[in-house]
């Protein structure tokens, strides 16, 4: 039953955006693993609309914070006011306080401001005056990021890049694709038509289910083997930290539920890697310099690595 409104919530999805199954899974994969996106790509292909289709497929509250350099930690998180009626302090909260956030252009504000989601990305929560305020739940962060304009920008410290589960790009669409989006938008924007697939209950309880997927010890030492593999190879500074392997695992979990299995396979390893991995490492300059990506550094090692078998008793 769940595995079909999983399938309606990407339907819902693919009615707004042309041609993204994969983003759109991927996007399912991170909210049912409770974890969160950064996704970086130009302007204009479609990410917020991405989330606000989430939002609306889930029934979540969607929030959008608009990063800029004079944003501020209070305007994030939200700020404390004397009521001088009351004679005391109240707690106005920020944008943060959604379901379900948009974190958009996260990199043209100061680390100051960006460390503010740490604590609301990891805990669940935020602390203000030193007093802790729970996040709703469930908590889901989208972060985009412009890879073209680098002028004024501020890129995440190695802490923050780490909290994202995954990190994926959308890409332009091709030209029957552009087409499509032409001839849906001619009249009215499809997300106007959007309901609902499943509750924030139900959610909730299908991130729950995915603590219980099964992960044999021979799928454990293959995400420990390829993460091993990331610290010890020639072209990078700073491998995957046993949190990659952590995050691997939960999303490989999260992606055989959403496909309606209660078990993980090797190939739910092996597609996910490129995601997870690729934002987790450092390669040293002289990689970079040769135009070496860390995406082709998870392949070569995906290639080198042996695929773990079962063994079919006689």
């Amino acid at each position: 039953m769940y595995h079909q409104k999983l399938e309606q919530v990407l339907e819902n999805i693919e009615r707004v955006m042309i041609g993204k199954r994969t983003v759109a899974e991927l996007s399912i994969v991170s909210l049912l693993a409770q974890g969160h996106v950064l996704l970086e790509d130009v302007p204009g292909v479609g990410k917020t609309m991405m989330v606000r289709a989430l939002a609306k497929s889930v029934g979540a509250k969607f929030t959008r914070i608009q990063f800029t350099p004079d944003l501020l930690p209070s305007d994030v998180i939200g700020v404390s006011i004397y009521n001088p009626k009351e004679m005391s302090f109240e707690f106005r909260p920020g944008p943060i306080m959604g379901n379900i956030v948009l974190a958009d252009e996260i990199n043209r504000t100061s680390p100051k401001t960006q460390s503010s989601l740490l604590e609301s990305m990891e805990e669940g929560s935020v602390t203000v005056d030193g007093f802790t305020h729970k996040l709703s739940k469930p908590f889901f962060v989208m972060a985009t990021q412009n890879p073209i304009e680098y002028e004024g920008t501020y890129p995440l410290p190695e802490a923050q890049l780490d909290r994202f589960l995954l990190k994926m790009q959308m890409g332009y669409p091709d030209a029957k694709e552009e087409m499509e989006v032409l001839n849906r938008l001619q009249y009215a924007p499809p997300i106007d038509e959007l309901q609902p697939a499943i509750t924030l209950e139900e959610l909730q309880h299908l991130q729950h289910e995915v603590r219980q997927v099964m992960v044999d010890e021979k799928i454990k030492e293959y995400i420990v083997d390829l993460a091993g593999k990331t610290r010890d190879h020639a072209n990078v500074y700073l491998g995957v930290s046993p949190r990659g392997s952590i995050a691997l695992m939960k999303a490989a979990q999260a992606y055989a539920l959403l496909h309606g299995r209660d078990y993980v396979l090797p190939d739910d390893i092996q597609f996910l890697v490129p995601y997870v991995f690729s934002h987790r490492m450092i390669l040293k300059s002289e990689a970079r310099y040769e135009g070496i990506e860390p995406e082709e550094v998870i392949e070569r090692i995906l290639a080198r690595t042996r695929v773990p078998v079962q063994r079919m008793a006689k």
